[in-house]
């Protein structure tokens, strides 16, 4: 007689995860050992990973490409301002409110985005991007166009300031790698990778397309409300043109092609691909630029599911196992 077992994970699985922990904890002692240079740029490409991250779940596993998730990142930082200078809110405590604030204005603005379909819906979203830049941008208590500073750190010596965002941004980090995760080796993960495959069939299995696509699309406004609140804590300014520029999406959707689509390792190695090109490149200016559009076409050419997915067909590895596997016992 024969059983059957569900195998959920790898032993590639098992040992990343006990090496992510030692990571882990190493990072968390870097304010003790480390230069606050190094800090900054941690807390950077932190910010860039989790809206890395969050495209992917969007466009990767949701299957809708949005190239306005802007609008939630630029909305989190201006939430997380309006809450430390104007009500007395610490700016930390402000981040995960900021977060919650850009998922609650995911709502109503998913009414506006979900009418639209396909290369019209990439488009619409910018559009809404570009509504909330200017509404903010016209808004003088946040200082308009120009933008303003967040004043309410003053009273906190550099060397504190830096080492919390150091460690709020890789608490922010591990938690949207949980979150992610989690999420997708959930009952709901199963239905939105059904819904990315084939959307009528899907349905046609009753499964809540138009629920799940909102669940997904309030979950990424999440995380980019979480990046944009915390890449602004880090940076102590805003203005509209830094906060919604399409820059940041154009950056996230690098690093998720580089890395591999659909993938929770794709944004971590596009992540590291980014920081390496950023750090030692970034001063050749528009060559630089021209430089990352050139990789991302050749990649694309080459690796078309990325890095990761290329390395993950070769070698079969998975770090973040979302599949189910079964297998027949005696």
């Amino acid at each position: 007689m024969t059983g059957f077992e569900v195998i959920r994970s790898t032993p590639a699985s098992r040992i990343s995860l006990i090496v992510s922990g030692l990571l882990v904890i190493v990072a968390a002692s870097m304010p003790w050992w480390g230069e606050s240079s190094w800090m900054r740029e941690f807390v950077e490409i932190a910010c860039y990973f989790i809206f890395a991250m969050m495209w992917n779940l969007l466009a990767g596993y949701g299957g809708m490409v949005s190239i306005g998730q802007q609008a939630f990142f630029g909305f989190g930082g201006y939430t997380m301002l309006i809450l430390g200078n104007s009500a007395g809110v610490n700016p930390f405590i402000a981040i995960p409110i900021a977060a919650a604030a850009s998922a609650l204005i995911a709502l109503p603005v998913s009414r506006i985005a979900f009418r639209l379909q396909g290369g019209y819906f990439a488009i619409g979203t910018w559009v809404i991007a570009e509504v909330f830049r200017l509404s903010f941008a016209n808004a003088s208590f946040v200082g308009g166009g120009s933008g303003t500073s967040l004043t309410a750190l003053r009273g906190i010596d550099r060397a504190t300031r830096e080492s919390v965002t150091f460690w709020t941004a890789l608490a922010c980090v591990v938690g949207s790698v949980a979150l992610v995760y989690l999420f997708l080796r959930s009952k709901q993960g199963l239905a939105l990778l059904a819904i990315r495959d084939n959307e009528i069939a899907a349905e046609s299995q009753g499964v809540g397309v138009q629920r799940m696509k909102l669940a997904v699309y309030v979950v990424a406004a999440f995380g980019a409300g979480l990046a944009g609140a915390l890449y602004f804590v880090g940076n102590l300014r805003i203005s509209p043109d830094a906060a919604f520029s399409v820059n940041w999406t154009a950056f996230a959707i690098f690093m998720v092609v580089i890395g591999g689509i659909g993938r929770i390792e794709g944004p971590i190695v596009g992540a590291l691909v980014f920081w390496a090109l950023n750090r030692f490149f970034s001063d050749y200016g528009t060559w630089y630029l021209l430089g990352l559009g050139l990789l991302a076409i050749v990649v694309t050419i080459r690796f078309k599911q990325g890095l990761w997915g290329w390395a993950q067909q070769r070698w079969g590895w998975s770090l973040f196992p979302t599949q189910r596997r079964l297998k027949v016992t005696p």
